[in-house]
């Protein structure tokens, strides 16, 4: 995925969940779009290095829109959740992600279950569908450790069990966990945060969900998904 034309600074602060004040390298004061509904724990610290892409939108009230921190001035993280889906369509399309191969087709944002959408449906005549549900991991807590959720997340849990019911109906279903921060390289329930997910997610993978996560490359012109992490749950 290319992200052409970052424009980079130092974060004030990030407020009322979509809203982050900047200061640009060329001295401006912003206010940047945060696409981010999470608590960002650990990935909002004020004074952290940021990049920001211009829309190019005079219609927008916010033209500039958050991508990326630096974490403990080391690590690089998107914090843009709306890019996961793409980033995890991308690695699929490309081989990456092993083991969703083989299918013919990929729809998004398909209806299913309790007026929920799937992120992505994987058909095939012959393998059958995949329900693949997307989840976006940036809280890095000690040294390469990646947790999710940052919030307790009554969404997420519904989400687990929502797949849950798919593999009881005979198809594949997977909790797909999207990796894009260079600092984690291995992912866990955070059941310190939400008890609930952690426990949720341990029944599905009791019921046959299958569970993984793949982390991602970030060089501030392009983001990709390139390798297969381990799950501890």
């Amino acid at each position: 995925m290319r992200l052409d034309n970052l424009i980079s600074g130092r974060l004030i602060k990030r407020y009322k969940r979509f809203l982050a004040d900047m200061t640009l390298d060329d001295g401006r004061e912003v206010t940047a779009h945060c696409p981010n509904t999470g608590s960002m724990k650990n990935c909002a610290d004020p004074d952290s290095r940021v990049w920001v892409l211009d829309s190019q939108n005079p219609k927008r009230k916010y033209p500039l829109g958050w991508e990326i921190v630096e974490v403990e001035e080391r690590f690089l993280a998107c914090i843009n959740t709306g890019r996961a889906n793409k980033l995890v369509w991308e690695a699929i399309d490309s081989g990456v992600i092993s083991q969703l191969q083989g299918y013919s087709s990929i729809r998004q944002e398909v209806k299913y279950g309790e007026n929920s959408r799937i992120d992505l449906l994987l058909e095939d005549p012959d393998k059958g569908r995949a329900w693949v549900e997307v989840k976006n991991v940036t809280l890095l807590e000690s040294e390469g450790w990646g947790s999710f959720p940052d919030a307790v997340t009554a969404r997420g849990a519904k989400h687990l069990q929502e797949l849950s019911r798919m593999v009881e109906q005979g198809d594949r279903a997977v909790m797909l966990f999207c990796v894009p921060h260079m600092g984690i390289n291995r992912v866990r329930p955070a059941d310190h945060i939400d008890p609930e997910y952690g426990r949720l997610l341990r029944l599905a993978m009791d019921s046959g969900v299958e569970v993984y996560a793949y982390g991602a490359e970030i060089d501030l012109q392009q983001i990709s998904l390139v390798r297969e992490l381990p799950v501890f749950v």
